[in-house]
């Protein structure tokens, strides 16, 4: 299909050109409502294994050009909208057949270029979604909640062990201090103890950097990990990760997915297109 002038090719993912794709093809949405479809390389591209594709929607030039994007990053909503859409197809065809999630806004020209792009990378996205085959992604992250004075710290609680309100204050506050250095060990010992757990049914491990602001609230996020795991063993993984962390009471563990493998696609086509509008597809 050929991409409207007033517009330009938004890339989703790569995956198998098989029925499940095309299945799962019927009826999705992406990015502003707009039908999503597959882009396939050239022909004569890859072996004899089904051809490989790329799911994609036609967005507007004027908000995914380069200078529309620079000025849309900067808008929080916007990005939520486009963020949403994005994974929520990603996350749909992950139901029918194996993925290989790209960034958000990889953008080309029109299909041809989209095309051209698929083939240049054929052979690495073909061994990458091997490797992924039968595979799911789960995060593991670890809160911290806001650490309070224990109890018997309080000013009246002070008033016979401490002579002024200066040493009633630094007493509460040691206290404090104390508690937390404890929770933050618990965490420590409780992240040693989820990586060697994981490594009995995870194919791959991801540190994330911590999380912080409104991604979490009034917690702290000490821990964002993300595992490969092979589709027989995640209910095991959960389980396993839930039953070795349920000692620890002074922090809180949490186990998400499945999820498409976001952690573990290959980056170099991310790299040299995301984000970056009509010249990246050139």
């Amino acid at each position: 299909m050929t991409t409207p002038d007033d517009a330009l090719t938004y890339v989703y993912a790569a995956a198998p050109l098989t029925t499940g794709l095309r299945d799962a093809l019927m009826g999705l949405r992406g990015i502003y409502g707009s039908p999503v479809l597959f882009v396939t390389a050239p022909p004569g591209t890859g072996g004899p294994a089904p051809p490989l594709a790329f799911a994609t929607s036609h967005v507007p030039r004027r908000d995914f050009n380069e200078s529309a994007l620079k000025n849309h990053f900067e808008d929080l909503e916007w990005l939520e909208d486009v963020a949403r859409a994005h994974h929520d197809v990603v996350q749909a065809l992950s139901t029918h057949t194996t993925v290989l999630p790209l960034r958000m806004a990889t953008v080309y020209q029109d299909d041809d270029r989209a095309g051209q792009a698929l083939a240049e990378q054929h052979d690495a996205f073909a061994e990458r979604l091997a490797q992924l085959t039968a595979h799911t992604e789960f995060g593991v992250k670890i809160y911290l909640a806001p650490t309070a004075a224990p109890a018997g710290t309080g000013p009246d609680a002070d008033a016979g062990a401490a002579t002024t309100p200066g040493k009633a204050y630094l007493q509460r506050r040691r206290a404090q201090h104390n508690t937390q250095e404890a929770v933050y060990g618990q965490a420590q010992e409780a992240a040693g103890i989820i990586e060697t757990v994981a490594s009995r049914y995870a194919s791959q491990h991801v540190r994330h950097p911590t999380q912080r602001g409104t991604l979490t609230g009034p917690v702290e996020n000490v821990l964002n990990d993300a595992y490969l795991v092979p589709d027989a063993y995640a209910e095991p993984f959960r389980a396993a990760i839930e039953a070795a962390v349920g000692v620890f009471d002074g922090i809180r563990v949490e186990v998400t997915g499945p999820w498409a493998p976001y952690s573990f696609a290959m980056p170099p086509v991310e790299r040299r297109h995301s984000a970056a509008g009509e010249e990246h597809g050139s």
